[in-house]
């Protein structure tokens, strides 16, 4: 099953089971490039959500015009943050970013229990890396690309090239076989 991909400068289809390296400057618009990943050619979305909480994603998916009721939040931020909390159909909760294994386990229920054009964003990779460290995060990453093989879906995984040392951003970008690269000016870049 291919993917319409609604990015600049990249091709306008992907196949499922293909996992994209979204590399960005630590203060860059990824809203823009995230949001048109998600709203184009889905039936069913998950934001892994490491960075902000699920109200902020939600608010963000409604100023880029993006169909809510398509979409399934996974929170990491609220239960440690002490935030209150109400989990959903659409919304759950890990603990922390750094409980990698119940981000693993919640987009695999995830994958298996919705059908059709599928795609999960991974917002961030640096945050789950920063909470935990960087071998967990490659680790949990490899298996985030393994479900989406297995599922046919597709991802977008954000690393702040910024943060990370040259090495780090290395071997992420060994796990995948695309990467966008986008620009402090807003240049957008694809390696496929």
């Amino acid at each position: 099953m291919d993917y319409t991909l609604a990015i600049e400068n990249t091709p306008e289809t992907i196949p499922g089971g293909t996992g994209i390296l979204l590399l960005h400057p630590s203060i860059g618009e990824t809203d823009r490039i995230d949001t048109d990943f998600l709203k184009t050619d889905t039936d069913h979305f998950l934001v892994v959500s490491t960075r902000t909480t699920a109200r902020e994603v939600e608010q963000k998916l409604e100023h880029y015009d993006v169909d809510e009721s398509r979409a399934v939040i996974l929170d990491t931020l609220s239960v440690e943050r002490g935030y209150s909390r109400r989990g959903s159909d659409n919304v759950h909760y890990v603990s922390s970013p750094d409980d990698l294994d119940g981000i693993v386990t919640q987009t695999r229920r995830f994958l298996e229990s919705h059908e059709g054009k599928v795609r999960v964003s991974v917002d961030s990779v640096t945050e789950m890396a920063y909470y935990a460290d960087v071998d967990r995060a490659l680790r949990a990453t490899e298996e985030l690309l393994e479900l989406l093989e297995e599922h046919d879906a597709v991802g977008l995984f954000h690393l702040s090239n910024e943060v990370h040392g040259e090495e780090t951003v290395g071997r992420f970008r060994e796990l995948f076989d695309h990467v966008i690269e986008l620009a402090v000016d807003g240049t957008v870049t694809g390696d496929f």
